[in-house]
C-alpha cells in the first residue's frame, strides 16, 4: 500500500538521468514511490529509510535492497554490499505522508498523540525529551535556527513555565503553548516552524547533509547524477552551498592570477536554478508546495 506521494517524481527519473547497467541508491525510501520508479529503468536500487516501518511496506521488486539505515551512512552500506561505484543517488528530504498521517508518530499538531517524532523509532531521544529536557537557552536557539521562528524566546520560556506545572506531553499540548503566547494573525505558522525544529532536533537532520553529499559525491561513477528534494529555506540553502563547494573548490585568494591549492572540480551543477513543481502537481498533492530539487553531476 502506497500512502506517499512522491513529489517531483518525472523530474527526478528524468535528472537522474538512468543508465540500464547502473546502480541507483535512494536514501529516503519513505513511501517507496521513486525506489518504484527507477527500479524498471536500472540494473540495481538500493534503497535506504530509517524507519522501520517505511521498509515493511516496502517494494519485492528483484533488483531492490532494501537497508535500515540513515542515508549519512552510505559509505559504510555500500561497503557492506560490496559495492564501490553508484551511477546516482536521490534523496527526498521531506518527512512522508505515511509518518505525518500515522498521529501515533507525534509528527502532527494537528492529531493528539504523544510528542515522539522520531523517524527511526529505535533511537532513544524523543520530542518528549527536547521540550521537557532542553534549557531555555537551547530551546530558543533550535527554535530560532531550525524553526527561523520570530518568537522562539517568549515560546521557549511559555514552555518552560508550562512544564514546571506538570511535564508537556502530548502534541496538541505544545500546540496550544505556542498559539498562547504568539500573535492570532500569524495563526498556525508558529505552529509550524516549532514542530519543524523540533523535529529536525530529534532526527538530527541538517548537521548531516554536507557530508552526506560529499560522501555521495565520492561514491559516483563520472557521469553519475545527485538529485536531492528539500522542503524548506535551511536544506535547500545546505545543498546549494555543498553542490557550489563541490563545483568551486579552489580556495586560493581572489588575487591569485592562478590557482595553486590544486582543488579540482568533482561535479558540475545541473540546475543553475532549483526545479519547482508545477501548479498542477501543487494542486493535486499540496505537499509538495514547498518543494525544490536541485541537480549535479560527476566529472
Amino acid at each position: 500500500m502506497n500512502f506517499h506521494t512522491s513529489v517531483l517524481l518525472d523530474e527526478c527519473i528524468k535528472g537522474l538521468n538512468i543508465r540500464q547497467d547502473g546502480i541507483y541508491v535512494d536514501g529516503t525510501f519513505g513511501g517507496g514511490g521513486h525506489t518504484t520508479a527507477i527500479a524498471p529503468f536500472a540494473n540495481r536500487v538500493i534503497a535506504i529509510d530509517k524507519d522501520v516501518q517505511a521498509l515493511e511496506r516496502g517494494t519485492t521488486a528483484p533488483n531492490v535492497t532494501l537497508v535500515h539505515g540513515d542515508f549519512c551512512q552510505i559509505a559504510d552500506i555500500l561497503q557492506d554490499l560490496e559495492i564501490v561505484k553508484i551511477d546516482g543517488v536521490l534523496l527526498d528530504l521531506g518527512i512522508s505522508s505515511h509518518q505525518i498521517d500515522t498521529a501515533a508518530r507525534g509528527f502532527s499538531y494537528m492529531k493528539q498523540a504523544k510528542l515522539d517524532m522520531r523517524m527511526d523509532t529505535s533511537r532513544e531521544q524523543t520530542a518528549y525529551d527536547v521540550i521537557n529536557g532542553y534549557t531555555l537557552h537551547e530551546l530558543t536557539k533550535i527554535f530560532k535556527i531550525y524553526g527561523e521562528e520570530p518568537f522562539a524566546r517568549p515560546i521557549a520560556k511559555a514552555i518552560e513555565k508550562e512544564r514546571t506545572k506538570s511535564p508537556i506531553e502530548t502534541t496538541t499540548q505544545l500546540a496550544h503553548i505556542v498559539t498562547e503566547i504568539t500573535p492570532k494573525k500569524f495563526g498556525l505558522v508558529s505552529v509550524k516552524r516549532v514542530f519543524q525544529a523540533v523535529r529536525i532536533e530529534v532526527n538530527n537532520e541538517l548537521n548531516i547533509l554536507e557530508t552526506t553529499v560529499n560522501t555521495a559525491t565520492e561514491h559516483l561513477n563520472t557521469g553519475g547524477r545527485m538529485c536531492i528534494i528539500t522542503f524548506h529555506s535551511l536544506e535547500d540553502r545546505i545543498i546549494k552551498h555543498a553542490y557550489n563547494r563541490l563545483q568551486n573548490p579552489c580556495t586560493c585568494p581572489r588575487d591569485f592570477p592562478h590557482c595553486v591549492c590544486g582543488k579540482k572540480p568533482q561535479i558540475k551543477i545541473i540546475t543553475k536554478r532549483p526545479i519547482l513543481p508545477t501548479a498542477k502537481e501543487i494542486e493535486a498533492n499540496s505537499r509538495a508546495k514547498s518543494a525544490k530539487l536541485r541537480i549535479a553531476e560527476k566529472i
